[in-house]
């Protein structure tokens, strides 16, 4: 496959069982063959989309030390802000060029899970930072929520399926800045090779050349999304659980060509995780005498603590 399937959620939304079956088809098609689809019709409005990246800018564009302010130590990075080549992709030593903030979980129905999250960090110079941020969090989450259904369906269980693993979910929603950059990178890129974590991942900010897909000849593709669509693709996590059905396709964010050294780059990925309890262990429907069990068990939360350790964020 040498580009990027386009789909519709309003699709799978509709009344209609032909439009709905084809929606699956085409998502569980593309994620058996490439692993990435354009989605088109999202929860996030324009309006929103707009605000967004208004505020990302502004938070950005704070002094260095108002910004190291809102940088939490002890929690691996989960909540808050990550400064400049901080992450470094699993098994490289250059850090990437990015910097970047972590929204998570807003929960409101369950003390106890609530405890098992660090708490969301306000931006006070920022006050519509964090109206906006926690807006665009829950209307990827929704987003995300009907895709997993449609890949419940292609998988031949319950719709339903993911919906309890993925309420109060450990997800994550990452604006990063690319900063200019003012040197030459050596090895270093903005978002070198890598796999997602999570189960699947909905990316804002795809417009333009930059980010590149690998494909199962190993060659790399330009995945480049219209301006309504989320670039989403499967993580480690659903990979695992569907024996590999559903590929996780590895992916980096390549550096300008250099007379576009001197501009930032914005790119937003909602990180869909499960509840930490959520087994991992390979689904019997994908195991066959073709394609043997090919992971151990592991939870959710297990998985995501070793990926953490590998990424330099936790020690």
């Amino acid at each position: 496959m040498t580009s990027i399937p386009s789909v519709n959620l309003e699709d799978f939304l509709s009344e209609d069982s032909e439009r709905k079956q084809k929606f699956i088809n085409e998502i569980g098609k593309a994620y058996q063959e490439i692993g990435f689809v354009a989605l088109k019709g999202h929860f996030l409005s324009e309006k929103l989309v707009e605000r967004l990246y208004g505020e990302i800018k502004n938070f950005f564009s704070l002094p260095l030390e108002t910004k190291q302010n809102y940088e939490i130590p002890g929690i691996g990075g989960q909540r808050g802000y990550v400064s400049f080549g901080k992450e470094s992709a699993k098994g490289k030593k250059e850090g990437d060029l990015k910097e970047f903030w972590h929204f998570g979980q807003y929960v409101d129905d369950d003390p106890e899970r609530a405890k098992e999250y660090p708490e969301n960090v306000d931006v006070n110079e920022l006050p519509a930072f964090n109206e906006v941020g926690k807006e665009t969090y829950q209307m990827l989450e929704k987003t995300a929520k009907y895709v997993l259904r449609a890949l419940a369906l292609h998988l031949d269980l319950e719709e339903t399926y993911f919906d309890n693993y993925i309420h109060n979910g450990n997800s994550i929603l990452r604006p990063i800045h690319y900063p200019p950059i003012t040197e030459e990178p050596k090895a270093a890129e903005r978002a070198a090779a890598h796999g997602d974590i999570n189960l699947i991942t909905l990316l804002m900010g795809a417009q333009g050349r930059g980010l590149q897909v690998q494909n199962h000849d190993g060659e790399w593709i330009d995945a480049i999304a219209e301006p309504d669509e989320l670039m989403i693709n499967v993580g480690d996590m659903l990979s695992r659980h569907t024996n590999n059905k559903l590929k996780s396709t590895i992916h980096r964010v390549i550096n300008p060509p250099r007379e576009l050294w001197g501009t930032s780059r914005y790119s937003i990925p909602f990180f869909m995780h499960p509840i930490s309890e959520m087994k991992l262990d390979v689904l019997d429907s994908c195991i066959d005498d073709n394609n043997p069990k090919q992971f151990d068990d592991i939870t959710a939360g297990d998985f995501l603590n070793e990926r953490l350790i590998e990424l330099g964020l936790k020690k």
